[in-house]
Order: structure tokens, then C-alpha cells, then sequence
């Protein structure tokens, strides 16, 4: 898709707020998530700090970019390499369209290279503190309603945006699923549902009420609770619990390696998560490391078959 610019302005002569607006227009037009979109605005908004928007994107280069990172930098001497990269991406993205339609010269921005992270996950105690049900007979309808998210996200590894948009009429329990509209990649799936999940969302619903079309996780007003509200509650809930730890994406994560710590299937696991490829499967065995060790000769096919080996006795070897 071409970029909508006037007649009357030079590629070459075109500011960075114009072809910003532009490709804006054009994400919005191909249906990107608001999410996204919105990535793509504070990442350019960053970048403006350094190099105002209302100079020609002729003047971007690749020095430019390695000067930004500088700026990183500096403004800020604990930023991880992980936190650039992720700026990075945005920008490369953004100016990476504006080389396609001729408002730079064609360069390449290149990622910092940086050791990977162990993925941070909920600990067992931490989750006994969360998952501890309130009484429901004394507890107000938003507590109660949390620990159901909260429920919900470690069975599920659902993303924010995907609870987000859930509907009352996604949970089938009839079939023992629940239907995912609103994925990163656009492509509707179904999931099963855990009994345990599918009890605790029986009983919410039968609190909650509500008609189908409703959202399954509302505010007190009964309305669609938002991905910054979410985040939110999940919050505070969280550290009224005595847990510090505060990352929605981070229950994602815990489902993932309890997964895979539980023997499960990475293939099934790729498709319960949405994900397009293996990679970020392969991420989690990977970071998971020193965990992988556990019950390691329970699961070994060695030691299940080491009957078969006879004794083991000590042999002399010839010199």
C-alpha cells in the first residue's frame, strides 16, 4: 500500500511528522491492533526527543540511529540491551517503511547484541498466596472477581489483550472450551478449558451474571474492563497478597513452564499459546534451564530400562 502524501510534497522533501502520519494511517488501514499502534506512537514520540519530528527524513541514517542509542544511553546508564532492542524493532519498522517509499536512503539498523534472560516466572509459594480463594461471602464482588483472572491467566497463558475481549458466550462448557476472537496473530482458536478452571468459571458466572454478548471480566460498572485496568488490578491485588511480582504476561510465562516441567507436549503447547512458530517454545525449554533437571531419571529412558543392564561392577582397565 502506497503512502498517502500530497501531490505537491517532494518524497525527498517529506518532514518525519508527515511520513510518521502517513504510515499511521496506513497500520490503522491494515487493521493492526490498537496496541500496536500505539507502541509504534510512543516509540516515534521517543525518538522525537533526540531528533525533532519536523526534520526531513533525508536526514536519517544509520549514524543517526547509532546516536539515538547513544542517547538511550546516556539518559538512562541502567537500560538493558533488551530495552533498546525492544525500541529498535518499533523504529526499524518505522523507517524501514520510509526507505520503501523513498523518503530515506536504505540503511540497516542493527540489533545490540545481548545475553537472553532467564524468563521470570511466579514461584510455587507465590502462587499459593494468589491462588488462596477468598470467602466469597464477605469478600466485595472485585476481590472475588480477581482471583477468577487471576485463575484464569495461570490456566489459560492467555495474552491481556485476549482476556480483554473474552465474552460470556466464549466459555463453552458444554464442549469444555473457550473460544479466543481477539489473538495477537488474528486467527480466532479454541482452547479446552481445565475442570478446575471450568468449575471456577461456573461459579463466577453465577456471581457475575450477565447476558452472552456481555464480557466475561467486567468493571464494577458491568462494562469491558480495559488492558490498562487490568493491568492495574492485577497490581494491586498482587501486592495485597504479599506478592511483588506484578506482570499479567508473567502468568503466561508460568503456565508455559509448568507445561513443559509436567511433561507436556510442546507441539499442543504452541497451539495453546498461539504461537505461529516453535521459536518462542524452544525459548522457554531453553530458559528454563537448571529446572529441566528436575525429576531428569524419572523421565530418562536409560535409567527406565537400566534392569536390563546388569550390575554395574567395577572393571580394570589394561595399561
Amino acid at each position: 500500500m502506497r503512502k498517502l502524501i500530497s501531490m505537491q510534497t517532494s518524497p525527498k522533501g517529506i518532514t518525519l511528522q508527515k511520513a510518521f502520519e502517513d504510515f499511521i494511517c496506513e497500520k490503522k488501514v491494515l487493521k493492526l491492533s490498537e496496541a500496536t499502534v500505539q507502541a509504534y506512537e510512543n516509540r516515534f514520540k521517543d525518538f522525537s526527543k533526540f531528533f525533532p519530528a519536523d526534520n526531513l527524513c533525508a536526514d536519517v541514517t544509520s549514524t543517526t540511529i547509532f546516536r539515538y542509542i547513544e542517547f538511550l544511553q546516556t539518559r538512562n546508564p541502567d537500560i538493558k540491551a533488551t530495552s533498546i532492542n525492544a525500541n529498535l524493532r518499533h523504529l526499524r519498522a518505522i523507517f524501514y517503511n520510509f526507505m520503501e517509499a523513498g523518503y530515506t536512503k536504505k540503511f540497516t539498523i542493527k540489533m545490540l547484541k545481548c545475553e537472553k534472560e532467564l524468563i521470570e516466572v511466579y514461584s510455587e509459594a507465590e502462587l499459593e498466596k494468589l491462588l488462596k480463594k477468598p470467602d466469597i461471602k464477605n469478600c466485595s464482588f472485585a476481590e472475588y472477581r480477581d482471583w477468577v483472572m487471576v485463575c484464569y491467566f495461570l490456566g489459560t497463558g492467555n495474552r491481556l489483550s485476549t482476556v480483554c475481549n473474552l465474552a460470556i458466550k466464549d466459555v463453552d462448557f458444554d464442549n469444555h472450551e473457550v473460544s479466543l476472537r481477539k489473538v495477537k496473530n488474528k486467527k480466532p482458536y479454541t482452547i479446552p478449558l481445565s475442570s478446575t478452571l471450568e468449575k471456577t468459571l461456573m461459579e463466577y458466572l453465577k456471581v457475575r451474571k450477565g447476558q452472552p454478548d456481555d464480557y466475561l471480566f467486567c468493571n464494577k460498572y458491568g462494562e469491558q474492563m480495559q488492558r490498562t485496568s487490568m493491568g492495574s488490578v492485577i497490581y494491586r491485588y498482587n501486592h495485597s497478597r504479599g506478592v511483588i511480582k506484578t506482570s499479567i504476561h508473567l502468568f503466561r510465562h508460568t503456565f508455559a513452564k509448568n507445561w513443559i516441567l509436567n511433561g507436556g507436549d510442546p507441539f499442543r503447547l504452541q497451539a495453546i499459546l498461539g504461537h505461529s512458530t516453535m521459536a518462542m517454545v524452544n525459548e522457554y525449554v531453553n530458559m528454563f534451564g537448571k529446572d529441566l533437571h528436575r525429576d531428569f531419571d524419572t523421565f530418562n529412558p536409560l535409567e527406565k530400562m537400566k534392569g536390563l543392564m546388569g550390575e554395574r561392577t567395577a572393571i580394570k582397565v589394561g595399561k
